[in-house]
């Protein structure tokens, strides 16, 4: 097993990634800075973390976007290759034209960071499948912009192809229809706003992270 995370100029999260998939699933994990250009052979996950990218300049995760290593993701992405965004992960994400959408200035306009618990909405995903007979699951928000917006045709195809995985119980940020995690039509690219790397053993207060970590392993 094997993971790739990706690190931009301004990533503060890419260790906690690298440290929860170590911890949860035994996968050896390179991390590949964003000047590269290609990932390391036989990777099984590919990873954008959390952070502020680039300072967060012009709009979140543009920059980073276009940075020379995400030519190679988007090819292992088109390959079938898991790939994670998680908060300004999922911001490069749509950035990058991987995942429809985009992430705005959430609804109150201020930061707000604290655990939130999410409805598991498709837990047939290669990314949900070991939250099997779970209905929620328990994680941690940390980002000031992460209100999901799309318009409305997006937003029903999206619900109609099952393609919303998480919702908040309670939103947080204003995303429309209470989204918190999307996977792409092929089902191999997921972003998301909270973070499961923050939330992988007990003494985080939630291990449920983990879980999302140990389906895409189980499922390679």
């Amino acid at each position: 097993m094997k993971a790739a995370v990706i690190v931009f100029p301004g990533s503060n999260c890419d260790r906690d990634c690298k440290v929860a998939i170590e911890r949860s699933t035994g996968a050896h994990v390179d991390m590949v800075w964003h000047g590269e250009t290609t990932l390391p052979d036989g990777v099984d996950l590919v990873v954008l973390p959390g952070g502020f990218s680039y300072g967060d300049y012009l709009r979140c995760g543009a920059m980073a976007s276009l940075s020379p290593i995400m030519a190679d993701v988007k090819a292992a992405a088109g390959r079938g290759v898991a790939t994670v965004g998680i908060c300004n992960g999922f911001q490069i994400l749509c950035e990058a034209g991987l995942l429809p959408g985009a992430l705005l200035r959430n609804e109150r306009l201020k930061y707000v960071c604290k655990p939130v618990a999410l409805e598991v909405t498709n837990s047939q995903t290669r990314f949900t499948a070991g939250y099997q007979g779970r209905r929620q699951a328990m994680m941690t928000v940390g980002n000031g912009e992460g209100n999901f917006f799309a318009d409305e045709a997006t937003l029903d195809r999206l619900e109609g192809e099952g393609q919303v995985v998480f919702r908040y119980v309670s939103n947080p940020n204003g995303s429309a229809r209470d989204i918190a995690g999307i996977i792409n039509g092929a089902g191999n690219v997921l972003g998301l706003m909270p973070h499961p790397d923050r939330a992988f053993e007990s003494d985080l207060g939630s291990a449920d992270g983990a879980i999302l970590f140990q389906s895409v392993f189980a499922s390679a």
